[in-house]
């Protein structure tokens, strides 16, 4: 067994292997695409609510970006042709309420164990985008973005905490001293395009200071400020918060909680409050999270034609497993509530894209950025319930059937983009299949073997094997 493991042969295997993931790790280099795109998705429902789109066309993807977007574009021009006909086709889904600095081992801390990982959460929901909302502050900002935003798939993008320590409890989170919007506002500045705006959250006492500070930090960086109010107190009433504090085009999210006043008491509609922020142009984002989302408010609030203008999740350890799940779980309540499949799209792209000031995000203009995701639409009896365990029954819900981020399928449900296993040849060339996904396809037949890697050359397969290298 020894000499076996010291052969020649072997060692040279190994070499070949960690080469191999060295070049995955930074990328394979493969022959150029001669074709004027890589993969052509055909026939699907688009919705692009930045361009208002809102019908059956191919969309066209090439080096990263969307290359067309049109009725009958040719599939002779593609490497790769996916017929998604019967499917919605979108802009990648912007969440704009998540909770993801986890790794830090602390306990009870949304910059920690409260928090999740966000690619086992994102792909498969069709997100490619999300926000964390709060959880660092400027102090450990940097740890976040090395454990997290550098290293994940989603693009994780950024709101910073008011106080400097992040969400780490309440010892932290009303700790008025550690609410400095200048250091937060210069701070963010350093950060452009990853800091997309500041958050105050869960603090429980009568000042204004939280809400004073993330506003002159979010002067000074030029970004949107989130607020989610904490408790409920006289002496700070939401609609002082939404009229005197927050500017056009700042965050209430939370917004169909009913714990804050969002609810007017006598018609069950939404309070002076909601009606004056929105005529302001601050904007009402859902944060369903664990305890932010109640049937008996949404419904009537909705009833009465005020719609959110974001759909997120504020997804953590809580939320994700109780009456929220997942972004799409409270797409599908929205449709519930009498909204249409296209409007929740656009609160889940084209809106948030904007309300973040990331407007080259959440649309399939020729040229941007090639995320995109694919839906089907099942219909049948399905319960959701909300925060008080009210239920609430609906027939239709979002399934993501297909996730392309950065013109890279990364998320595949039911198999779409591939060959059936025995079939005679592929329908694509496997050399050239990673510029169109992140997943191997190799040979049919006699020249496929599972041994071998396809990045591996033939001639340093035949020396690892004993022969002679060509």
């Amino acid at each position: 067994m020894m000499n076996s493991l010291k052969s020649l042969p072997y060692v040279l295997l190994v070499l070949c292997c960690s080469i191999g993931m060295a070049q995955r790790r930074s990328g394979p280099v493969l022959p150029p695409n001669p074709l004027p795109y890589d993969l052509l998705l055909q026939g699907g429902h688009i919705v692009d609510a930045k361009n208002n789109i809102d019908g059956v066309e191919d969309v066209a993807i090439k080096d990263g970006r969307i290359a067309a977007v049109g009725e009958h574009l040719d599939t002779k021009d593609a490497l790769k042709t996916i017929d998604v006909h019967g499917f919605w086709v979108t802009p990648g889904l912007i969440d704009l309420h998540t909770h993801v600095y986890a790794g830090t081992g602390e306990r009870g801390s949304y910059a920690g164990d409260n928090s999740v990982y966000p690619d086992g959460f994102t792909l498969r929901n069709g997100v490619t985008t999300i926000v964390d909302a709060g959880s660092s502050g400027w102090k450990n900002f940097p740890d976040f973005k090395d454990k997290v935003v550098d290293r994940s798939i989603t693009r994780v993008l950024v709101e910073l905490n008011i106080v400097g320590s992040g969400m780490r409890g309440g010892n932290y989170e009303n700790n008025l001293d550690d609410m400095d919007g200048k250091a937060t506002g210069e701070f963010a500045l350093k950060y452009p395009g990853v800091v997309v705006g500041i958050k105050s959250a869960h603090f429980t006492g009568p000042e204004w200071k939280p809400y004073e500070q993330a506003v002159v930090a979010g002067n000074i960086a030029h970004i949107p400020v989130m607020i989610d109010y904490g408790s409920r107190r006289i002496e700070r009433p939401l609609y002082d918060l939404v009229t005197k504090y927050l500017r056009p085009g700042d965050i209430y999210t939370h917004c169909f909680s009913g714990n804050r006043g969002e609810q007017d008491a006598n018609t069950g509609g939404p309070s002076k409050a909601l009606i004056d922020m929105r005529k302001r142009g601050v904007y009402c984002d859902i944060g369903h999270g664990g305890g932010s989302f109640a049937f008996s408010v949404a419904a009537p609030i909705m009833a009465s034609g005020y719609h959110p203008d974001s759909i997120s999740t504020d997804l953590h350890i809580t939320s994700m497993n109780g009456s929220m799940k997942d972004i799409l779980n409270v797409a599908d309540k929205m449709i519930l509530l009498g909204e249409t499949i296209p409007e929740v799209f656009a609160q889940m792209t084209a809106n948030p894209a904007h309300e973040i000031k990331q407007d080259q995000l959440g649309n399939l203009s020729v040229g941007a950025i090639a995320d995109v995701a694919v839906f089907s639409e099942e219909h049948g009896t399905f319960g959701f319930f909300d925060m008080f365990g009210a239920k609430d029954v609906g027939h239709t819900k979002l399934v993501c059937e297909l996730t392309i981020k950065g013109g890279k399928i990364v998320y595949d449900l039911n198999a779409i983009e591939f060959d059936q296993w025995d079939a005679p040849k592929h329908s694509s060339d496997p050399a050239l299949a990673g510029h169109w996904t992140v997943f191997d396809e190799r040979p049919f037949g006699s020249q496929r073997s599972s041994r071998w890697p396809s990045w591996i050359p033939p001639s340093q397969r035949k020396a690892a094997e004993g022969g002679k290298p060509q």
